[in-house]
């Protein structure tokens, strides 16, 4: 019988696990929480000795994993919305926080916001701090910087240009509360945005501050422009090359491939040019000219991801989903594609747990299913070690050792 013995006043929590071959996510068979972290983990019948008097709960059939990152979100993207004009501030901060609790209905407990409204990350997860609302760990970049005119810049991102204006934007962001820097660097075209001196200088002004930072960049020759520059991250890199991702192995820089994102816009398109395209009807004529540019980068990711990630660069999960009515911090499919193309379930939730603690800093805190660390915690039904897709039917959520969602 797999249990969970729940808090009796404040004697703590003890859960079983169901045993796993593998052991990236550090599963046993019962963990203790006590004060919001992991006290004891071990085996159920030592558990049954050391806390006797403990209420049992039987998951069943269960596995507990480490609440899941998701590395790349946008919570306060609101412009896709057909109702813009009512999205002022106060709208926008309602809006984010449905992502926030969204994201914890699905065992996302941290996040890495890479742009939003200005200041929008900061009072949220200050609100969070304050308990007025109950939100997911919120690691945030605030709104992003391109060159005047790049990608982004119609969608609140900061323009700024030459070495010293990227500098000036990343030192407002950084005062502005900021806890990583992002630059957006490469749309869905060849020519790269900003110059290669403004990408060093924009890793330089970061590192040299003590902060992180990621890149958008999906295609050649900007990649290989990010990876001499420097970046922690790597955000798409869809049309990444074998070698490139050695180098960024050799470099450690990371990779954030948001495989469901392109799919998506992919399968879109796709659907809309089968349908039959008016070619008079600017939607459907936009739809047709995208499709260049996510068939390639949908086949890119098929099939290249196993390659890629056989390099040893690190993989992170993240979503990136922003599209009206498409599925909401899809982090789940995000992992199930990287099993569809080749890696095993257990390597695909390390994308999202440990993989994603241990960059942004934080895998002394959470990440992993270890004695001393957080109570963040998913429960969801079934055999993750076997099937990927059981992280679909989620039975509980824990964050810092308390309930925050449950079926």
């Amino acid at each position: 019988m797999r249990k969970e013995v729940r808090e009796n006043d404040s004697k703590g929590e003890v859960f079983n696990l169901p045993e796993m071959a593998e052991p990236v996510c550090r599963i046993r068979r019962c963990i203790w929480i006590k004060e919001g972290k992991i006290g004891w983990i071990g085996d159920a019948a030592e558990a049954a000795g050391r806390y006797p008097e403990e209420m049992v709960k039987d998951y069943g059939e269960a596995t507990i994993l480490p609440g899941l990152f998701d590395m790349h979100v946008h919570f306060g993207y609101y412009y896709s919305q057909p109702d813009l004009d009512n999205y002022d501030d106060y709208m926008v901060a309602y809006y984010a926080l449905e992502q926030a609790k969204q994201s914890l209905r699905l065992g996302i407990t941290t996040v890495r916001d890479l742009s939003c409204p200005p200041n929008l990350m900061k009072q949220l997860r200050l609100a969070g701090q304050k308990g007025y609302v109950t939100v997911p760990r919120i690691i945030h970049a605030d709104a992003g910087i391109c060159m005047t005119g790049g990608h982004g810049h119609q969608d609140g991102v900061e323009e700024a240009d030459s070495p010293w204006g990227v500098r000036a934007a990343i030192r407002r962001q950084l005062r502005a509360g900021a806890d990583w820097v992002k630059i957006l660097t490469s749309n869905r075209g060849d020519i790269p945005e900003f110059t290669q001196e403004e990408l060093d200088a924009a890793v330089d002004e970061a590192h040299r501050q003590g902060v992180k930072i990621a890149v958008h960049s999906g295609t050649q020759p900007s990649i290989q422009m990010c990876i001499d520059a420097g970046f922690d991250t790597i955000e798409h890199g869809t049309f990444l090359t074998e070698a490139q991702a050695r180098q960024m192995a050799e470099k450690g820089i990371a990779w954030t491939p948001t495989i469901t994102a392109y799919t998506y816009l992919y399968e879109q398109t796709k659907q809309m040019i089968e349908a039959g395209v008016d070619m008079d009807n600017p939607i459907a004529a936009r739809a047709v000219h995208d499709q260049a540019f996510f068939q390639p980068a949908f086949e890119a990711y098929r099939d290249n991801f196993k390659k890629l990630y056989d390099t040893g660069v690190t993989v992170l999960a993240g979503s990136d989903m922003v599209l009206y009515k498409a599925p909401p911090l899809p982090i789940h499919q995000e992992l199930g594609y990287m099993v569809d193309y080749g890696i095993t379930p257990v390597e695909a939730v390390r994308t999202a747990t440990y993989n994603a603690a241990s960059v942004l800093g934080i895998e002394k805190e959470t990440g992993s299913l270890k004695e001393g660390l957080a109570g963040d915690l998913l429960v969801v039904k079934g055999d993750v070690s076997k099937n990927i897709r059981a992280l679909d039917d989620v039975l509980e959520v824990y964050l810092a050792g308390k309930t925050v969602y449950t079926v």
